[in-house]
Parts: structure tokens; sequence; C-alpha cells
């Protein structure tokens, strides 16, 4: 299919990291210009979407009974196609905003990164979600493979780097040598589980109820992994299961470590499952190399010091690991013919 050149220059390249939790969009020559919840708020009955993003996260479990606020991607793959092609298609308009010319109708390019265990059906829906959305070509990479070149790993050079995408439906993990995954392990403990965790927590231990969006604040602010020199403490609020009336609890770092630790644990185990099956050659390069961590995940306060500890290796978090996937995936966009060589978009698709 041939495009019109004038279509070429007023238009701009993005790079999506469609997240379970959050969706961060990176734009050619602006950096990461949307970093927002993946929620979208619809009316049930006329199934018209009523908020995306930020504001729709606010609404979470304050909403009428017509109207829902919630996640259209469970475990990084869609689980409402509708909902993620209206949440698709408010980011790309936003995106065209900071365009010098906001008037054009959006028709970018887009490199989307999807969990590297998603089928080929999975795949494409979120192809046919982004050309719904208005994408013109859509190019899908796997997220361990794009949280490595975010990271700036050297994964065109014949030695091992190990990533750890910690998300918010899937971790995955992978050892990366000369341009390709050579071990790769993906599984749904994430972000959304250590949220559960400490909703169970909090229920069993104090009776009291709290959402997600309060789980997932507590963890931001005050979860850890590792015995910290200075113990935090945050008032949390909700529902007493035995009065059925609002009541407020203090709640410690202490406490959400003990809450994480299954699923920590849990992911830890992957890492050492990963390990064991790295070629010999690949092991004695993650020896000096170590492993990269990168997601939201690794934003929980001594992750590498437990994971030193536990893998004997080295650790390190990437800078900004939040934005790692959505940065590689704008590396790519520089690279768009070795795209086209290696996968097929939309167009030869259809």
């Amino acid at each position: 299919m041939l495009f019109d050149p004038i279509l070429e220059l007023i238009t701009y390249d993005i790079g999506i990291d469609l997240g379970t939790a959050n969706t961060l969009v990176y734009m050619r020559g602006k950096g990461i210009v949307i970093s927002e919840p993946s929620v979208v708020a619809i009316n049930k009955k006329s199934k018209n979407v009523l908020a995306v993003g930020v504001e729709a996260r606010q609404m979470i479990g304050r909403t009428p009974a017509n109207v829902i606020a919630h996640k259209p991607l469970r475990d990084g793959v869609i689980s409402d196609f509708d909902s993620t092609q209206a949440m698709i298609k408010y980011f790309i308009n936003k995106v065209h905003l900071y365009s010098p010319k906001p008037l054009i109708i959006p028709r970018p390019r887009v490199v989307v990164g999807v969990p590297s265990s998603v089928t080929e059906v999975e795949r494409q829906a979120v192809i046919d979600a982004s050309k719904a959305a208005g994408a013109r070509q859509v190019f899908i990479v796997e997220e361990p493979m794009a949280a490595a070149i975010g990271a700036e790993l050297p994964v065109e050079e014949a030695s091992g780097s190990m990533i750890v995408d910690i998300g918010g439906g899937t971790t995955d993990i992978a050892v990366i040598s000369l341009g390709d995954i050579v071990v790769d392990k993906t599984i749904q403990i994430a972000g959304d589980e250590m949220d559960e965790d400490i909703i169970n927590y909090v229920k069993q231990k104090y009776n009291l109820l709290i959402g997600e969006r309060t789980a997932e604040d507590v963890k931001i602010a005050i979860g850890s992994v590792f015995p910290l020199e200075e113990e935090q403490k945050i008032v949390i609020q909700g529902r007493d299961l035995l009065t059925g009336l609002p009541k407020s609890v203090e709640f410690s770092s202490v406490e959400v470590r003990e809450a994480i630790t299954n699923s920590i644990n849990k992911i830890t185990e992957a890492i050492k499952s990963a390990i064991e099956e790295t070629p010999p050659e690949l092991l004695s390069d993650l020896i000096n190399s170590g492993v990269c961590v990168a997601g939201g995940g690794g934003l929980i306060r001594g992750i590498e010091k437990l994971w030193e500890k536990e893998l004997k290796l080295p650790v390190r978090v990437t800078s900004d690991p939040i934005s790692a996937v959505a940065r590689g995936t704008a590396k790519m966009l520089d690279h768009i013919a070795l795209l086209e060589k290696i996968q097929k978009s939309w167009d030869e698709l259809s």
C-alpha cells in the first residue's frame, strides 16, 4: 500500500507500552508524552465511554450502578476489545495534540509492546484494536525485548543479558543474546497480584475491606521486600466487615512486606528457573552483567538487595523502570524497515 507523502510528514510514529496497569506512549521527537492508568469508564447500558486514564481511575469503586470503571486488559492481554479500542484511540488522539498540526487526522505507525506469552489470536486483537483506533500500520514486539532495549542492554552482542520486567498483569523474564530471546519465561504474577495480596491481608488481619485502588496506593507509598532502615506507616480507610461502618487502621511497611511475600517468592522462583535453563556460556556472562529489573515492580523498595541475596548475581533496577518498554518501542521506531522484515504489519495481515 502506498501512503501519501504529505501524510508521512504530518503524522508522528508512536511507541506504546500497553500495560495491564498503565499505558505509556512515546512520541518521536517528544519522548514520553502520556503515562496514564489503563482504565476505562463506560456506561453499561449504552456502552458509551465516559472517561479514560487518570480520570477513569479516580472513578474505580465510586461509580453508580449504571457505570463501570475497569481495566480492559488482564494478565497483559485484551479482555474487553471495545474498551481497549476506545482507550488506544483516546491515547492516539491525545498524542496528536502534541504535533504542530493538531487539526490533521492522526494516522501514525504504531509499535506496541505485549507479553511474549501472548497467543497469535491475542496479538491479532492488539493489532485490530490499534488499527480501529486510527493507526495506519501496527507492529507487535515482545515486552522483554523492548524492555531490554529501553534499559540499554547490549542485546545484539554475543553475550547474555537478563531482563526481568514486572508489570501489572505479568512478569516477563528473558535471557537475550545476538538480538534474540534465548530463554523466555512469563508468569501471571505481578503488580495486580500484589495488590490482591494486600487486600486479603488487611481483610484477614483487621476485618477491613479495601479496594484495588487503595491497595495499589499503599504498595506504592510504603511497599518493600527487604527490611528498611526506617520502617514506614500509613493510615488506610475502608469498611469494617463486622459493623459495616467506615474504619481506619495504621498499616506498616513490615505488614506490606508480609502481605506480598508469596507473590515475590513466586517471581523469585521463576527467575531461578530461567537461570537454570540458561546455557552455561551465557550464564557465565550473567555472573558479570547480572540481572536488570524493569517495569513498575522495579520501584518496590529493596528488590535489588533481596534478589542479590537469593540469586547470587548482581541486580540493578534500570533508570525510570516504568518507561523501559515504551523507550524500547521508541528505539524500534528508528528501525521500521527491520520491523517490516521480521514481522507482518496490519496491511499484510488484512
